[in-house]
């Protein structure tokens, strides 16, 4: 429910749990010179706001609220950057003396999002130079974690300098020069730009209805001109490119990246779910029982699915030797899946196997939250954890073919040593 220009409610009150939560999402078009300022704003407003400026006082505060749960975080969302500041507790009716706990969750959120600590007319300089060590630290690890740098190296290549490609976890070399000043710049942008995305929780209409008010309080004192927010995209079909490179590891690592060519349509989401279980997303897929098990040329080999870019990333380690021969082995599946056959038990195992995982989504106040949240960024209908179960129960081998077929290689990124062998 839209309630103001670029911002929206939703509202479920979960009456099966005790306790309730209050979430401000703020999403807005990434952009490369904003970008590692965006990565450490969660991290400085996570520290405390104007009413508890410190995290001795924050900590304290919390406590009283019966130990209730204050997050800040951010993450990509295709093209899209999202923070969201978010606070959880138990619901006032499990209060001891009565409290007005859904009140003060709301206290809590709006001043953490709306209210920051400043010193003068910044954040705090020294909380920021100490969270900017944090950051770097985590960048400077990114390193060590050879998957995951993999992984990262391969995007770089495949998105380029499409907006999908802008480094949201921030690039090392800008951390040590990023400043109070721009912090809170990006801060001013992000309450002017930002589409919001208020969701409540486990509370009951009334309560609701006065969260919604105070967020629009806050507002009423912020100059707003929301930006549109980039759609679901896809990179273009191109003649794969490999790329090896080198460090001295005891295991190689090898992401190869697809595309389809075509952003993914909102309905086609069914299938997608059941082409990346079939392929290389649960244990009854073809990468894990036949790369994996059956021909032992990986450790780990999965497959998964990038909705916002319509981006398929298959990881996997490897020893060296065999890098090339998983590479050609993981294309080998995939052909074998578009055009062979797929028997009804394993359509049906990875069909059951998708449905018992979704039927623990509704189980917590974050499964919930983050499912219809990611229902709105998405686009199209939204769609009930019901609703999309029934959807996937009616995906035929065809719909898994029509995605799979989609799906054309376009980076290979390999780590391996010097004498390994890769792309042959």
């Amino acid at each position: 429910m839209e309630i103001a220009p670029g911002v929206h409610l939703s509202w479920d009150p979960a009456q099966k749990f005790n306790r309730c939560r209050v979430s401000i999402h703020f999403a807005l078009p990434a952009k490369r010179e904003t970008a590692t300022a965006h990565a450490l704003l969660p991290l400085v407003m996570e520290r405390g706001y104007a009413d508890c400026p410190d995290m001795t006082q924050l900590t304290k505060k919390l406590a009283r609220l019966y130990g209730a749960d204050l997050t800040v975080d951010a993450r990509p969302m295709g093209a899209n950057h999202n923070l969201c500041v978010s606070v959880t507790g138990i619901k006032d009716q499990f209060a001891l003396e009565g409290e007005p706990l859904t009140q003060e969750y709301a206290e809590l959120a709006l001043g953490t999002a709306f209210h920051p600590y400043f010193v003068g007319e910044t954040f705090d300089p020294e909380a920021v130079k100490i969270e900017k060590q944090m950051l770097k630290k985590a960048l400077e690890d990114e390193v060590n974690e050879k998957r995951l740098y993999c992984q990262r190296q391969a995007n770089r290549e495949f998105f380029g300098d499409s907006p999908a490609g802008v480094r949201q976890e921030g690039y090392l070399e800008e951390v040590e020069g990023l400043t109070a000043r721009q912090l809170t710049d990006a801060y001013y942008e992000m309450l002017r730009a930002a589409s919001i995305e208020l969701i409540v929780l486990g509370c009951g209409e009334a309560q609701t209805e006065a969260v919604k008010n105070a967020l629009l309080e806050e507002l009423s004192q912020v100059e707003r001109a929301p930006a549109a927010l980039a759609e679901n995209m896809a990179m273009p079909r191109r003649e794969p490119l490999y790329k090896t490179e080198t460090f001295d590891t005891t295991q190689a690592k090898l992401c190869m990246l697809f595309t389809l060519g075509q952003p993914m349509q909102p309905r086609q989401l069914a299938a997608v779910r059941l082409a990346m279980a079939l392929y290389g997303g649960s244990v009854t897929s073809r990468l894990f029982l036949n790369v994996r098990e059956r021909d032992h040329l990986c450790y780990y080999c999965s497959s998964s699915f990038q909705s916002f870019t319509g981006s398929m990333a298959v990881n996997s380690g490897v020893e060296h030797a065999d890098a090339a021969r998983a590479e050609k082995a993981v294309l080998k599946e995939l052909a074998d899946l578009c055009d062979g056959p797929i028997t009804d038990e394993e359509l049906e195992d990875c069909r059951r196997s998708l449905l018992s995982g979704m039927t623990g989504l509704e189980d917590t106040l974050g499964g919930i939250e983050t499912w219809y949240y990611m229902e709105v960024l998405r686009g199209g209908p939204i769609q009930s954890p019901d609703e999309a179960r029934a959807a996937l129960c009616a995906v035929t081998k065809e719909d898994v073919r029509a995605i799979l077929r989609a799906l054309t290689l376009s980076v290979s990124y390999c780590l391996t040593r010097e004498e390994g062998s890769t792309h042959a």
